[in-house]
């Protein structure tokens, strides 16, 4: 059953805060509550809800329990785009072989990160399309992507091409043509903890971990056009079940898979 989720503000809201409270109320389909002095656990356990934090000028989401708020921030992926820009090589765009014009589906968007690695990649000619299972995740991905000022990072403008959905991979993957995306790209949350990854924490507590299963891959297999690509940790053994050829790094706690068609 999904826990309720609420609405509130910064602690002195401005007119700014206010219209994105009355956003996220409306796109969320959830209740506006007025902060009156009290902290976002006061209100988690008050109400028994997560919380959606209405900033002056970005959204925080408080998932029932977690001690840090999820948000939208470009950072991990402008750091990797600026290496790409550099010449230096990027793991996902080369296992993904990806192509100016292609269309790629993220099937965990999480963060982002690799969606806009991808929509860099595919230029304005290209498609890329994110699902997200969690519906506040989605909510703040998708109004950050849209929102965020990209003259402060200028190489992740491409993330305005991103179309954010909110749904599971199975379900949206079911409904797709064969051969409709050129690379579908699945990145599970680790079935081990990566204990030096401290950026993705609260998304970790927020999202939705939905496990790698036998139809999933096999959804994938038939809606991708050229190639399926699988990241898991380097001890999954998800490559050898599931017939991915690893693309492995001596120093790095995960791995690509690849699936060619």
């Amino acid at each position: 059953m999904c826990r309720l989720t609420i609405v509130t503000t910064a602690g002195r809201p401005d007119e700014q805060s206010l219209k994105l409270a009355e956003l996220a109320s409306q796109e969320l389909n959830a209740e506006i509550i007025s902060r009156q002095k009290r902290s976002v656990r006061k209100l988690a356990e008050i109400y028994n809800a997560n919380i959606i934090v209405a900033g002056k000028n970005r959204f925080e989401y408080y998932a029932k329990g977690a001690e840090a708020p999820f948000f939208f921030h470009p950072n991990s992926a402008a750091f990797r785009l600026k290496r790409v820009a550099r010449g230096e090589e990027e793991p996902l765009l080369t296992a993904s072989a990806i192509q100016k014009g292609d269309t790629f589906l993220d099937c965990t968007l999480g963060i982002g990160s690799d969606s806009l690695l991808a929509a860099f990649a595919v230029g304005e000619t290209g498609k890329v399309t994110g699902l997200e299972a969690d519906k506040n995740v989605a909510f703040i991905v998708k109004t950050g992507m849209q929102t965020y000022d990209t003259t402060e990072l200028p190489l992740t403008g491409c993330m305005r091409n991103i179309e954010v959905i909110h749904s599971t991979a199975l379900e949206f993957l079911k409904k797709q043509e064969d051969a409709s995306f050129d690379i579908v790209y699945m990145d599970p949350m680790f079935e081990e903890v990566i204990e030096e990854s401290t950026n993705f924490e609260a998304l970790r507590f927020a999202g939705d971990h939905i496990p790698l299963t036998d139809e999933w891959v096999k959804e994938a297999k038939r809606v991708a056009k050229r190639r399926v690509v699988l990241k898991a940790h380097y001890k999954s053994d998800w490559f050898e079940q599931y017939q991915f050829q690893r693309d492995g790094r001596l120093t790095a706690k995960f791995h690509y898979g690849i699936y060619i068609k």
